[in-house]
């Protein structure tokens, strides 16, 4: 059995965890919302067509905001078509997706399904197809009190009080050749940043964040980044991140070091805000939002045979096996070990679209096996992140020359008085017999040790095996040792007095 040791000490914080790490996205994309989290016609629906066995696990997970309406979607949308009678709403050819949007779905009712979630909106503004003037008209529609044109459609529409949304997107990716309305880095960055000015002399309680690059292998990165943050600096509260991780080539020890990826984009993307601040001599740090992650390679196929303008098609409907698991639990880990630059993530995305969770049209409701590492992560990961020091051995896989083989974020909330330490083993033979140093908590009890895992890495679940994989109990922590079974996410929970 392989030795491996995490050190955590209570008085090394690497930062309060901001509960928007834990955030997911919902973009009007394939099945995400009709068929997703709206369905009038489904025996769950509620009084506005919302599915409430969705609605219900959205709520059971406590995600703390999702980002809307897009991703590449909203780089056309005109928001003006969700607002209002619906019976007046256009039907339009969406391009992003080759789709039909009818728009029976647009801020108005989002906005109320997310007060029902108990969740908070990521709104998105169109710098594609549009500019300043409507992104300041929409954040006056959706948060305005005063007597004026847009705050009064608004009433007009049946919403007298704003809807308060707190957390903007300037645009997405808008560094893709993919993006209708694609811009170069100083085209993007000028519009950034007049519609950040508008938006915040709309209303100058909201925070902005601003498109970083859609990966760090597109050509202008650093480029983007720099340039964007050169115009925009005084202006913005966040650059964004996106990235997606995929096994095409069935390299499994190499896949499951992704993370590795995902940690040196956000160190390359801090060193670019940290060498802006100090060129612009300024007092404030730009901090990240993750906004899209995710593992997203299996439908890629699959979505190449599906016809084209069809209302919600079955687009982006990834099938997560036991291998995609342990490396979302890693990429969360990743994620909270640098949450002190990184304060907003959305898991991409929410519902049928590269999802944790899934439905059938006018049938069940079934999870992915990413679905646990995320929402043990939503609901325990809150509080401090502690920098965890892990001794193990490593491996070569994948172009990298050492990979851990225990990957680990460890958690202390004060208010609970609970620590919480998640590591994943990737060694696909072997358990390790982990030793766990945690100074500084007095009368530390473990209170529950959970284990995702299945002898077969490409297992998944379904409609009809929807409970194939899904989360037992573990051997539990013995005299501050605990076993990780191989290829096994695990999450371990103490009780400090």
């Amino acid at each position: 059995m392989m030795e491996a040791k995490i050190r955590a000490d209570k008085e090394k914080v690497i930062s309060k965890i901001d509960d928007r790490l834990y955030s997911s996205f919902i973009e009007h994309l394939g099945r995400a919302v009709y068929n997703g989290i709206y369905e009038p016609g489904h025996e769950t629906a509620d009084d506005m067509g919302f599915r409430q066995d969705v609605m219900n696990q959205i709520r059971e997970m406590k995600v703390p905001m999702v980002r809307y309406p897009g991703g590449n979607f909203v780089s056309g949308y005109c928001w003006e078509d969700g607002t209002g009678d619906k019976e007046k709403r256009p039907k339009r050819m969406e391009l992003a997706w080759s789709s039909v949007e009818t728009n029976e779905v647009g801020i108005d009712e989002f906005q109320e399904w997310a007060k029902r979630a108990g969740t908070e909106i990521m709104m998105a503004v169109n710098l594609g197809t549009r500019g300043a003037e409507e992104a300041g008209n929409l954040v006056e529609y959706c948060n305005s009190v005063t007597d004026t044109y847009y705050a009064d459609m608004r009433r007009k529409n049946g919403f007298e009080k704003p809807f308060g949304i707190h957390t903007w997107c300037l645009g997405n990716e808008m560094d893709g050749p993919w993006q209708i309305g694609h811009k170069t880095p100083l085209e993007y960055a000028r519009a950034a940043t007049e519609a950040a000015k508008i938006m915040k002399w709309t209303d100058d309680s909201i925070e902005l964040v601003a498109c970083g690059s859609s990966h760090q292998n597109m050509e202008t990165f650093g480029e983007w980044e720099e340039t964007v943050l050169r115009e925009a600096y005084d202006h913005i509260d966040y650059l964004s991140l996106h990235e997606y991780f995929g096994n095409p080539n069935n390299d499994t020890p190499g896949y499951l070091g992704c993370s590795l990826d995902m940690a040196s984009f956000i160190n390359k993307v801090v060193a670019i805000c940290d060498k802006i601040k100090a060129e612009k001599k300024a007092d404030k740090d730009i901090h990240l939002s993750f906004d899209e992650w995710n593992v997203w390679f299996h439908s890629q196929e699959q979505d190449k045979k599906i016809d084209k303008w069809q209302v919600a098609p079955p687009l982006l409907e990834d099938i997560y096996n036991m291998e995609d698991a342990l490396v979302v639990g890693c990429l969360l880990n990743t994620l909270i070990n640098h949450s002190d630059r990184v304060k907003i993530a959305c898991l991409a995305q929410l519902v049928n679209v590269i999802a944790p969770i899934m439905t059938e049209t006018g049938g069940k409701m079934w999870l992915q096996t990413i679905f646990y590492p995320y929402m043990y992560a939503s609901r325990y990961g809150k509080g401090e992140a502690l920098a965890p020091e892990v001794i193990c051995d490593a491996y070569a896989a994948g172009g990298k020359e050492a990979i851990p083989y225990v990957d680990a974020s460890v958690v202390w909330n004060e208010k609970e008085r609970e620590l919480t330490v998640f590591a994943v083993n990737r060694n696909l033979k072997d358990s390790v017999r982990l030793e766990l140093d945690l100074t500084g908590f007095k009368g530390l009890k473990p209170i529950e040790h959970k284990v995702l895992n299945h002898e077969d890495l490409k297992a998944s679940n379904s409609p009809d095996e929807p409970e194939k994989i899904t989360p037992k109990e573990g051997s539990g922590v013995q005299d501050s040792v605990v076993t990780l079974e191989p290829h096994s996410y695990n999450m371990l929970r103490f009780f400090a007095e």
